[in-house]
């Protein structure tokens, strides 16, 4: 705007004087002379380098060009109305709160940074996270129990209506304690599966068919025991107590990964490496608190995943 030397009293101007269809009228709404008026009209006239009115008989009315115009110059100052709204500090305290579902994984890795980096910003929003399968949370979102979902990219027929922001992507691992009998040998370790108890994602869970895709290619098509979870707490603790072997997403148990308590099989599981983002209503703007929120979402997933 700028480079036109268009400012926003000439934008108040012009949208009430094509409001009333009258330069008196208009001048009497703005408290202005109506002296004022005129030159301002000249002014945008001199900016936009055609005319924005004309007369008509003993009115005036918009010029073509004038008309294209309006639609810009309202568009522009809602917007700007908004923008003022959104961050002014009475949105932040009045806004319910934001609702986030988060895949296990993504609570583990991802959002405890995230949620220190939105402390800082001291919006005094409050924040509510959810942790559970895609599934679930997806739904959650689709009857608006949720505003956010952080997971990841859903089936093509279950995105109708939401829009999706990659950030990361990420693979299954097969996690086992140290010294775990399946780390010594030098065979092949899929047809050895089947002598420990097995850890599954759930049914319901989004990498479960993945899983599955993966064990098939390589020749396994059922595991006589299986235990379904997601559950960081418990697979954690019996694969740390036991021979079990877990297939998980790596981001559940990274940190465990990280500090040796535990290791991951020697298995090629680049197949598995999936997108995982934010996903949205299409049709629902986010609230400022959420908009920051998002903000640290995408600074902590840069952070942790650098190579995305």
């Amino acid at each position: 705007m700028e480079n036109h030397h268009v400012k926003l009293r000439h934008l108040h101007t012009f949208l009430e004087v094509a409001r009333q269809k009258s330069v008196v009228k208009a001048a009497d709404i703005l408290h202005v002379s109506q002296p004022a008026v005129t030159k301002t009209i000249r002014e945008l006239d001199a900016a936009l380098g055609v005319a924005v009115f004309e007369r008509d008989g003993r009115g005036i009315r918009l010029t073509r060009h004038g008309e294209i115009f309006l639609r810009y110059a309202g568009a522009a100052l809602t917007a700007l109305r908004q923008g003022i709204d959104s961050v002014s500090q009475e949105a932040f305290h009045t806004a319910p709160p934001v609702r986030v579902g988060a895949l296990p994984t993504v609570s583990t890795r991802i959002m405890p940074r995230a949620m220190s980096l939105f402390l800082q910003h001291h919006t005094g929003s409050r924040i509510k996270i959810v942790t559970g399968e895609n599934a679930v949370l997806m739904e959650q979102l689709r009857v608006g129990d949720l505003d956010l979902v952080v997971g990841r990219l859903a089936a093509p027929e279950k995105m109708t209506g939401f829009s999706f922001e990659h950030l990361y992507s990420e693979r299954v691992v097969f996690a086992v304690r140290p010294a775990h009998p399946l780390l010594g040998g030098s065979s092949s370790i899929f047809p050895r599966l089947e002598d420990f108890p097995i850890l599954m994602p759930t049914r319901g869970s989004i990498i479960r068919p993945i899983v599955e895709q993966l064990l098939i290619a390589n020749g396994i098509g059922n595991l006589p025991t299986q235990v379904e979870t997601v559950s960081h707490s418990f697979g954690r603790s019996f694969v740390r107590t036991s021979d079990a072997v877990w297939i998980i997403s790596e981001g559940v148990v990274s940190s465990d990964l990280a500090e040796g308590l535990l290791v991951a099989l020697p298995v090629d599981t680049s197949e598995t490496r999936g997108p995982v983002g934010l996903t949205l209503k299409a049709d629902t703007p986010p609230s400022a608190p959420q908009t920051i929120l998002m903000q640290t979402i995408r600074q902590a997933a840069e952070e942790i995943m650098p190579t995305r």
